[in-house]
């Protein structure tokens, strides 16, 4: 096996049939013809002297020896990526670049507007898109580079993703103006006596805000509560104007519905605190134009979200 004699090129299309299970899709990823693809994969099996991919039911499966050869050298190929990219200044006024990143849809009524606008004015020829990615692959997201950053609750262990602190949230809780609890004095605390006389609707997102209301609420023993589920936070304080619910939300979004006169919110007792981080993957931690990005969401986290005050 001499490795002198091996097309780097094929080492690109190793990686995307092993992400995508297809010598055809892996051809469209990279812009390459299916017979072009096939011929590539031929090569790298007889490089290799394996078969690498078998046939499944659901697609191409790697071998053991395609397994360890794909994580590896997909590793590397970001790396140098990366290298190459990053040693050239970003300028961000003149760059044409397209930026992806995942975000609840609270994070993107309340953040992507701001991220927008300055991208509009320091970047006016960036594009920008909101990939929908499930809390749980966030990281193989990263690593495809489906995405370049997610921010929410999240806490990848993986080795390969970087995160930084964007800052502390905790739920509250968001009743109608007439709503008051069955038992014990309405403060602006609800025990957990109260809470146990209600029910909750609450919003299970599949993206970076995922279930920890639900993990909250099964934590106090409450998760029987739940009465209403929706896929989305912009619906709770309708939810919980229109009806007898307690409607369970981030303290962020709280903050914009103190405007309204028509709700009342109420602290929850012994709620616990959770950290909003901004990750991505460590091949582009050098990268110029990610260091840019990463600065800026940082900036504007910085200049117009309050860090919730501890009561």
């Amino acid at each position: 096996m001499n490795f002198r004699q091996l097309d780097l090129n094929l080492l690109r299309v190793l990686v995307a049939i092993h992400r995508t299970g297809s010598v055809t899709l892996a051809g469209k990823s990279l812009a390459l013809s299916q017979p072009a693809t096939s011929n590539a994969l031929a090569r790298l099996r007889d490089y290799f002297e394996d078969e690498l991919f078998v046939r499944s039911p659901t697609g191409l499966k790697p071998t053991r020896l395609c397994e360890q050869l794909a994580t590896d050298v997909h590793e590397q190929l970001l790396a140098m990526e990366s290298m190459l990219i990053g040693r050239q200044e970003f300028e961000p006024v003149s760059a044409e670049v397209h930026w992806k990143i995942s975000l609840s849809d609270l994070g993107e009524m309340m953040f992507l507007p701001r991220l927008a606008a300055a991208l509009r004015s320091d970047a006016p020829h960036a594009r920008l898109s909101n990939i929908s990615v499930n809390a749980a692959q966030v990281t193989a997201a990263l690593e495809s580079r489906e995405i370049d950053l997610a921010l929410g609750i999240l806490a990848p262990e993986h080795r390969g993703i970087r995160s930084e602190l964007l800052f502390n949230e905790r739920y509250m809780a968001v009743t109608s103006l007439d709503w008051k609890p069955l038992s014990g004095r309405a403060g602006k605390t609800l025990t957990l006596e109260q809470l146990r006389q209600s029910g909750f609707a609450v919003a299970s997102p599949t993206a970076t805000f995922h279930g920890s209301v639900e993990k909250m609420l099964t934590k106090m023993k409450l998760e029987e509560r739940i009465v209403l589920r929706s896929r989305h936070f912009s619906a709770m304080p309708d939810i919980a104007r229109q009806t007898d619910l307690i409607a369970i939300i981030p303290e962020m979004f709280v903050r914009e519905l103190q405007l309204r006169q028509d709700l009342r919110i109420w602290d929850i007792i012994d709620a616990p605190v959770y950290e909003v981080r901004m990750v991505w993957h460590k091949s582009t931690d050098n990268d110029s134009r990610h260091i840019w990005m990463r600065r800026l969401v940082c900036s504007l986290f910085q200049r117009h979200i309050k860090v919730p005050t501890k009561r």
